[in-house]
């Protein structure tokens, strides 16, 4: 449900798999509950949650970037619901639901990544199509940026990097050719390292790829400086402790390392016992804490695919909480 003035806005994204995530999350169905929105960017699945609630219910919305808050709040302000919209990195959900007062969530919602918001601002670095600063911090207080870890690694480091996050089969001959090119002058721009990423793989490899020369190195830097993965793994056992019995928590991830975490987590919390197979009485005593509504990952449409090329990639997964621990009580 977005106008089309805001479509035509080049700094609002459609948000992808909207059908999807209202159908896990049934917003309709608990009008006067609890939402938290843990990744709200400029508001797009928000509003299409916050339009479905009513006024005595809350939705709860975290970003680490301050103007794309202030983007999502002057969209949500026509809806009835109370928004509640926080400079905070998911992580810190738990300390949000205290401040804001409420007992758990009915749902939360993970769209991982970063936002068109984001990637259309060539200051922000996280394009390799647009000429700017190797920044690519999602918070742009934060202290590390992208042309520190490119210009002050060690070979050695980088490659790692370039393996662990970007999973970049040329790992060896990019981090020697970054190292080398440093050498001669420092690498301060996303197009300086774009020239360095293709200087440093083969004609035959940059033609035998589907994807741009430089999409995985971007997506091994942006990992390393804003952190994903650790707080990801951090974020949703935050999450799903502030979940209620019944609540629900939808994930969408939009690379391999994102959604390997979010099956891992969603997985180990559907099983009702992680003793050896090989023992013949369970001596964990683990219960099993969620219910898959997914099966596997969910991805979007050829329709929408079609519409918005950004959700080609996406995977979402969905778990139901079925026990009553976890959920914060607050006063």
């Amino acid at each position: 449900m977005i106008p089309e003035t805001e479509k035509e806005d080049p700094l609002i994204h459609d948000p992808v798999m909207v059908e999807e995530v209202i159908g896990y999350l049934r917003p309709e169905e608990k009008r006067s509950g609890v939402f938290c929105d843990a990744t709200t960017s400029t508001g797009g699945h928000a509003e299409e949650i916050v339009s479905r609630l009513s006024s005595d219910s809350v939705y709860i919305g975290l970003d680490l970037d301050e103007s794309a808050l202030r983007l999502a709040k002057e969209r949500l302000s026509g809806y009835p619901a109370r928004v509640e919209l926080y400079r905070a990195n998911y992580s810190r959900l738990d300390e949000v639901l205290e401040t804001v007062g409420v007992a758990g969530a009915d749902g939360v919602l993970f769209d991982l990544g970063f936002s068109t918001f984001q990637i259309e601002d060539p200051e922000r670095g996280f394009s390799f199509q647009k000429k700017g600063p190797l920044d690519m911090r999602m918070n742009p207080e934060g202290d590390l940026k992208a042309e520190e870890i490119v210009n002050n690694y060690s070979f050695k480091e980088l490659k790692q990097l370039l393996l662990r996050y970007g999973e970049e089969g040329w790992a060896d001959g990019i981090a020697k050719e970054i190292v080398k090119q440093r050498k001669q002058k420092r690498i301060k721009t996303t197009r300086d390292l774009v020239r360095v990423i293709e200087s440093a793989l083969p004609e035959g490899e940059k033609r035998r790829r589907n994807i741009h020369p430089a999409t995985k190195t971007f997506q091994a830097l942006r990992i390393a400086v804003n952190d994903e993965l650790n707080n990801l793994k951090q974020g949703l056992e935050t999450a799903f402790g502030c979940l209620k019995k019944g609540g629900v928590m939808v994930v969408i991830s939009y690379h391999s390392l994102e959604d390997r975490e979010t099956k891992r987590f969603l997985k180990y919390k559907a099983r009702d016992c992680i003793c050896p197979p090989d023992l013949p009485v369970c001596r964990c005593d683990k219960e099993a804490e969620v219910e898959l509504l997914t099966g596997g990952a969910v991805r979007p449409d050829e329709s929408e695919i079609g519409e918005n090329p950004r959700s080609r990639s996406a995977r979402l997964r969905a778990g139901k909480k079925i026990t009553d621990g976890g959920a914060r009580r607050h006063e």
